[in-house]
């Protein structure tokens, strides 16, 4: 597969306006519409009563940046060589003007061929976020992809650099509402508005965090709905293995992982950014509904990635473990496509999707057709969203540096890299009987048919959907930074190094 595959042609006729909601580590489990009881979700869930709920989404990978270029590319981490955030410590060593998608058409480049008017506003976190790039015209972005804080953010508006006086959500729910007013019309261009809003986070765990007008909600939740488990044994190792090998590395803040899944504060606090996102999607939709434009538009509800906050016993990524894992709560992400056409507004789907189907299903619904699309692993879910029951695929692909897993109706399967002196084990669920994840089968002769089928399905997969420069499990390297720089060393010899 090459770096950079010819993608779309698009139709120039007129299309729908497309809203795009992406949002920042938010397990699908923390949304009413989801069943959860105790989160204040209320315009969330009126947007699934009108729309299309999945119920089984997941992203490629458990951290931003991957997820975002998956979103951005269709492609997976090992075709796009971004397999973990891209740390804001390491800005001093990008090139210039930095951008880690650059070499691959995009999305918002496809979108704008076809006559979209494009436009980011919120998290960019895959570069140096300065100017307009990847085909967004208006652009309003975090300076940086990590923060402390949802004040004081760094922004950069149109060129223009300046701190957010308000809460972050606020801030890119005002600037969502300003762009509307000057492009949602029906004798403007479609808009594609890709808001991605930097919460509700779950990484700023310090409960002296300002409240702010949803706090209240949650100050004397019990929050019955983060499970009370004993902290797992991989999280524990993952912290000592970070000590031990990335001395330099802030290991206060790992440290906290451990804390987390007790700290009431930082789960009320969690919860309660969920509902300023809530507020700010209601805001958002009132102003289509304002503009005559909100039956003309798709909108799309989704994160980057969920986030353990407590399941399994840790609290965070899919690698804040050792190794790294595929457990639902930490790939399992909320999904609601909402259109006037979709029939049986409110339904709610089983089908296994993910972020590549996403970006398969935009285009496919903006009537843009690609030109190769043996490149990329997602499939269009329009029939399902039109009501069509054909055979859609039951399987879905994820991978974490050192782990790589298949997830069928009937299994999950963590396969581990296995030419390391750390014996890792792979893991084997059976989801029918064992829908928690707990009962570890891989090790089973019972199973062991299954291991090599599922084993044989992630070969076949990894060998399409793979690109030799960023596939770490045959020499490869990554973009800017591993969390796992001394595995990767110690596989692959001293001279293993990230690239650009």
């Amino acid at each position: 597969i090459t770096s950079a595959p010819k993608r779309g042609i698009c139709m120039s006729s007129r299309q729908p306006n497309i809203l795009l909601i992406f949002v920042d580590n938010q397990p699908a489990s923390m949304m009413g519409c989801y069943g959860n009881d105790e989160i204040f979700t209320p315009h969330l869930d009126e947007l699934a009563s009108r729309g299309v709920l999945f119920r089984n989404a997941f992203c490629p990978n458990s951290m931003c940046s991957p997820c975002r270029a998956s979103m951005l590319t269709g492609l997976m981490p090992s075709q796009h060589g971004i397999h973990t955030w891209l740390d804001d410590d390491e800005m001093d060593a990008w090139p210039a003007h930095y951008n880690a998608i650059a070499e691959f058409e995009t999305l918002p480049e496809m979108l704008a061929q076809a006559g979209y008017h494009t436009a980011l506003i919120g998290k960019y976190h895959l570069g140096h976020a300065h100017e307009p790039q990847n085909g967004f015209k208006y652009w309003v972005a975090m300076e940086k992809g990590m923060m402390d804080s949802f004040y004081g953010v760094q922004m950069i508006d149109n060129g223009q650099r300046h701190t957010a006086a308000e809460h972050s959500v606020d801030y890119f729910t005002r600037k969502s509402v300003e762009y509307l007013d000057r492009h949602a019309g029906r004798d403007e261009p479609p808009f594609f508005l890709f808001m991605a809003y930097n919460a509700p986070y779950g990484e700023v765990p310090d409960s002296s965090e300002p409240d702010h007008r949803h706090s209240n909600l949650y100050a004397e939740l019990p929050m019955n709905s983060v499970p009370r488990e004993g902290v797992c044994p991989e999280l524990i190792d993952w912290i000592l293995m970070r000590k031990e090998k990335l001395p330099d590395g802030d290991f206060a803040w790992y440290k906290k992982l451990a804390e987390q899944p007790n700290n009431l504060a930082a789960m009320r606090q969690f919860y309660s950014q969920m509902s300023m996102v809530d507020d700010g999607v209601g805001q958002v939709l009132a102003k289509l509904q304002e503009k005559g434009v909100l039956d003309d538009t798709l909108v799309i509800y989704t994160a980057d990635h969920g986030l353990s906050v407590g399941h399994h016993g840790f609290w965070g990524h899919g690698e804040d473990t050792w190794p790294s894992n595929m457990h639902r709560s930490a790939n399992n992400i909320p999904l609601i496509f909402s259109y006037p056409d979709f029939v049986k507004p409110g339904r709610q789907l089983e089908n296994l999707v993910g972020t590549t189907d996403i970006f398969a299903t935009i285009l496919d619904f903006a009537g843009c057709k690609l030109e190769s699309p043996e490149s990329v692993a997602g499939t269009s879910f329009c029939p399902l969203l039109h009501g069509e029951s054909g055979n859609f695929r039951d399987q879905i692909f994820m991978e974490q540096e050192e782990t790589r897993a298949i997830r069928t109706s009937q299994w999950l399967f963590m396969r581990r890299i296995e030419n390391t002196k750390y014996d890792f084990k792979h893991e084997l669920y059976e989801l029918v009987s064992d829908p928690d994840e707990r009962n570890n089968l891989a090790q089973d002769p019972e199973y062991a048919d299954v291991v090599v089928e599922l084993s044989a399905r992630l070969d076949e997969f990894f060998t399409d959907y793979t690109n030799p420069r960023w596939d770490l499990w045959k020499g490869g390297v990554v973009k800017s930074n591993s969390t796992r720089p001394f595995l990767w060393k110690e596989v692959w010899g001293e001279e293993w190094a990230p690239e650009y």
